[in-house]
C-alpha cells in the first residue's frame, strides 16, 4: 500500500478521499488555489501545496504543477477525484513517466472512452445494446442534421469529450437545429476544449440507470449493482437512489454482465460506471462509461457496504478484488440529494455567497453527509456550486425517503441560496413517492414540485401566520422575564396593546403574491386559541411552538410542521412539501426611490462568453444578446421584447457581478 496520496481535487471529494486514506494509515497531500487557501480540504490533508490563482484552467487543471507537488512531497500516486484531470489521458501518461501511480483505469482505457463516438465503436463490436445514432468523423452541420432528420425527432446532440450535461441539447424540431447545434458546440468548446459533437435518438421516457463495475489487474471483474439517476435538470443528476426502483434480479443481471463486458473491451481496471438508458419495455442502450469515480457513489457504499475509496486504493496498489461477485450483498435503499447553492424558483441559476449559518442534520448509520465546506466559507464563482451530498439509508425505499426528508427539513443554510426546499418538495412529491419517474420528471411535475395550487397554499398560510405570532409572542416573553416590574403588561405574551385588541395583522408574500392575514387573539375558558382570517375564510387555530417544531390544530386537524427562519423568509416543511413565505414589514420609507436601471441585468456573478449584439442593434423578443458563464453552466440573456440596443457595456472575457447592467434596452413602445 501506498504512504503518502496526493489528490488533485477540492471540495467534497478531496474531503471524501482524506477520510478514507486517514483510515488506511496513507498520509495526503492537498493541492489548492488562490481561492481554496482556507479551504477544508487543505486543512484535512497532511500537506497541502499552493498551485495557482483561482480559475481552474490556471491551477486544478494545470497537470505540470500537480504532478510537480506531487514530486516535491515524495507522493507515490496521485487520485484525481471527479472532474478536472481524473479523465485525462495526457495526465496519467506524464504520471507514469514520472513514476507516480495514477489511481484510476490505464491510459488506453481513457482514451477508448474519452470520445463518446470512439467508445460506441467499442461497445458496438462488443455486442453492448447502442441507442440509434451518428457519431461519425464528418462534423460538418449538414451531415449530422441529416442524421438527426433521418432518424426523426426529437435528438440530442452531445460533445463526445462531455461530461456532467456540458455540451449537451435537445432539439424536438428541425427548425430548432442550428441553433442548438451552435450553443452545444460552443458550450463543448469552451468546457472540454473540444467541440466534436455526435447525435442520437432522444427517448422520450428513459431512465437513466448506471451500473457501478470494479475490475483490478488480476483478470477479475465485478458490478456492485446499479443506481438510478433518472432525476435530473440541464442533464445533471438531482437525485439518485440505489437500488434502481422496480428492478428485476434478472434485468439487474443483464445489466451488470454488460457492464462488465463493457469494461473488459477495453482492459479496464479500477472503478468505473456504465450508464444506461433504460426504456419503458425493459430494454436498456449503452449511452457511456464514466472512467472515475461518480459523485453519487456514496448510495453504492450505503447499500454494498464496501468503501470505494478503498477499492480504488487497493487496486491501484496491486491488490485483488476485496469481494467476489458471489460475496457482495445488497442491502436496503439510499438515496443521495446533491445540495446546490442555486436558485431552483430562477431556472436553477447558479449563487454565490458567504455561508453565514450551516447547520446539517445530526449523522448517523441512517445519514451521510459528504462536503467541502465549513460555516464561514465562500461559495465561489469558479467552481461548481455543490455545497453537500446527503446521503440516507434504511431498509427499504419507503423508510429511506422518509429519512430523506426528515433530513432535508433539518438543514440550514443562511447567506446563499440553496435548491433545498426544492429538494425537499421533489422528495415528498406523489409522483416520486410512487415511483413515476423518468429523466423528465422535473419538466412533468414542475407546478406540483414549486406548489402553484392555490387551495393548497390556502391551507398552509395559517400555520405561517400562526408561527409569526407565537414567535412574536415568544420573544415577548423572553423580554418580560428580563423586566424588574413583575405587575408590567409586558409580562403578559398574548399580544397586548394599550386600548387595542390582541391582533395582529401581516403580509405574507408566496411566488411574489401577497396575501394580507388578520390574526386575533381568543379565550375559550382557560385556553387561548388564535382566530386567523385571510379573505373571507376564518381558521381556527391553535399551536405549540418548540424550536423549530410547530404543532398545530387548525380547524380541528392536528398536524406537524418543521419551521426554518431565515430573517423575512419562512420555509414551512410538511409532509406534502415545503411552503416559502415572506414576511412583509411595513415600509416606513427607509427604501424610497427605486434604484433599478433601464437595462438588461446579470442574474449572477460570472464571466462574459459572448456579445451577440451592437448598440443600435434593432432585436426581436427572446433572440439572444449575450452569453454568460458561472460555475461551468452558460446562460443566455434575451429580449424581453422587441426594441433597440442603447449599449453595451461589457465585451467577451469580462467578468461581471451579480445585478450589473448588461446593457441599455429600450422597448419599441418607448
Amino acid at each position: 500500500m501506498f504512504n503518502k496520496i496526493l489528490i488533485a481535487n477540492r471540495g467534497e471529494i478531496a474531503c471524501r478521499i482524506i477520510k478514507t486514506a486517514k483510515k488506511m494509515g496513507v498520509l495526503t497531500v492537498a493541492v489548492y488555489s488562490d481561492a481554496d487557501k482556507d479551504a477544508l480540504h487543505v486543512h484535512m490533508a497532511d500537506e497541502a501545496i499552493y498551485i495557482g490563482p483561482s480559475p481552474s484552467r490556471e491551477s486544478y487543471l494545470l497537470g505540470d504543477k500537480v504532478i510537480a507537488a506531487a514530486i516535491k512531497t515524495g507522493a507515490q500516486a496521485i487520485h484525481p477525484g471527479y472532474g478536472f484531470l481524473s479523465e485525462n489521458a495526457d495526465f496519467c501518461r506524464t504520471c507514469a513517466a514520472k513514476n507516480i501511480t495514477f489511481i484510476g483505469p490505464p491510459v488506453g482505457a481513457i482514451e477508448a472512452m474519452g470520445s463518446k463516438s470512439a467508445a460506441k465503436n467499442i461497445m458496438e463490436k462488443a455486442n453492448v445494446p447502442l441507442v440509434p445514432g451518428y457519431h461519425g468523423e464528418d462534423q460538418s452541420s449538414a451531415v449530422i442534421k441529416k442524421a438527426a432528420d433521418d432518424m426523426g425527432y426529437p435528438v440530442l446532440l452531445k460533445a463526445t469529450a462531455g461530461g456532467g450535461g456540458k455540451g449537451m441539447r435537445q432539439v424536438w424540431n428541425e427548425q430548432e437545429f442550428e441553433e442548438g447545434f451552435a450553443a452545444a458546440k460552443r458550450e463543448a468548446l469552451s468546457s472540454f476544449g473540444d467541440d466534436t459533437m455526435l447525435v442520437e435518438k432522444y427517448l422520450t421516457q428513459p431512465r437513466h440507470v448506471e451500473i457501478q463495475v470494479f475490475c483490478d489487474n488480476h483478470q477479475n471483474a465485478v458490478y456492485l449493482f446499479e443506481r438510478d439517476c433518472s432525476v435530473q435538470r440541464r442533464h445533471q443528476k438531482v437525485i439518485e437512489e440505489a437500488p434502481a426502483f422496480k428492478m428485476s434480479e434478472e434485468l439487474r443481471a443483464k445489466m451488470g454482465e454488460s457492464a462488465i463486458k463493457s469494461a473488459q473491451a477495453i482492459g479496464y481496471q479500477g472503478a468505473g460506471t456504465v450508464e444506461f438508458l433504460l426504456d419503458v419495455d425493459g430494454s436498456f442502450y449503452f449511452m457511456e462509461m464514466n472512467t472515475r469515480l461518480q459523485v453519487e457513489h456514496p448510495v453504492t457504499e450505503m447499500i454494498s457496504g464496501q468503501d470505494l475509496v478503498e477499492w480504488q486504493l487497493r487496486v491501484a496498489a496491486g491488490e485483488v478484488l476485496p469481494k467476489t461477485q458471489q460475496q457482495l450483498v445488497l442491502n436496503g435503499h439510499a438515496f443521495e440529494a446533491r445540495i446546490y447553492a442555486e436558485d431552483a424558483n430562477n431556472d436553477f441559476l447558479p449563487a454565490t455567497g458567504k455561508l453565514s449559518l450551516l447547520q446539517t442534520p445530526v449523522e448517523s448509520e441512517h445519514v451521510r453527509i459528504d462536503t467541502g465546506v465549513r460555516q464561514g466559507d465562500e461559495v465561489s464563482v469558479y467552481y461548481d456550486p455543490m455545497i453537500a451530498k446527503l446521503i440516507v439509508w434504511d431498509e427499504n425505499r419507503e423508510k429511506a425517503l422518509k429519512r430523506l426528508s426528515k433530513a432535508l427539513s433539518e438543514y440550514r443554510i443562511n447567506g446563499v441560496t440553496t435548491n433545498i426546499d426544492f429538494l425537499y418538495n421533489l422528495a415528498t412529491s406523489k409522483p416520486f413517492v410512487e415511483e413515476d419517474i423518468d429523466t423528465g420528471f422535473i419538466e412533468k411535475n414542475n407546478d406540483l414540485i414549486f406548489h402553484d395550487n392555490a387551495q393548497e397554499l390556502l391551507n398552509e398560510l395559517p400555520i405561517a401566520a400562526l408561527y409569526l405570532v407565537l414567535s412574536i409572542e415568544k420573544k415577548a416573553l423572553q423580554s418580560a422575564l428580563h423586566s424588574n416590574d413583575p405587575y408590567s403588561p409586558w409580562h403578559n405574551a398574548n399580544a397586548w396593546r394599550l386600548n387595542e385588541p390582541h391582533s395582529h395583522v401581516l403580509v405574507l408574500a408566496h411566488n411574489d403574491v401577497e396575501y394580507t392575514v388578520e390574526v386575533e387573539q381568543k379565550r375559550q375558558g382557560n385556553d387561548a386559541y388564535y382566530l386567523v382570517k385571510i379573505n373571507s375564510e376564518q381558521f381556527d387555530c391553535q399551536g405549540t411552538l418548540d424550536d423549530d417544531n410547530l404543532v398545530v390544530n387548525i380547524n380541528g386537524h392536528r398536524s406537524l410542521a418543521t419551521i426554518n427562519c431565515n430573517e423575512n423568509n419562512i420555509s414551512l416543511y410538511r409532509a406534502n412539501g415545503v411552503f416559502n413565505f415572506t414576511h412583509i414589514l411595513p415600509d416606513f420609507g427607509q427604501h424610497e426611490g427605486d434604484d433599478s436601471h433601464g437595462g438588461l441585468t446579470a442574474p449572477m456573478n460570472g464571466t462574459m462568453v459572448s456579445v451577440l449584439v451592437e448598440a443600435g442593434d434593432t432585436v426581436s423578443k427572446d433572440q439572444p444578446l449575450v452569453i454568460m458563464e458561472a460555475m461551468k453552466m452558460e446562460h443566455t440573456i434575451k429580449a424581453p421584447s422587441d426594441g433597440t440596443i442603447n449599449e453595451v457595456f461589457f465585451q467577451a472575457g469580462d467578468m461581471v457581478d451579480g445585478g450589473a447592467e448588461l446593457l441599455a434596452f429600450s422597448t419599441s413602445e418607448e
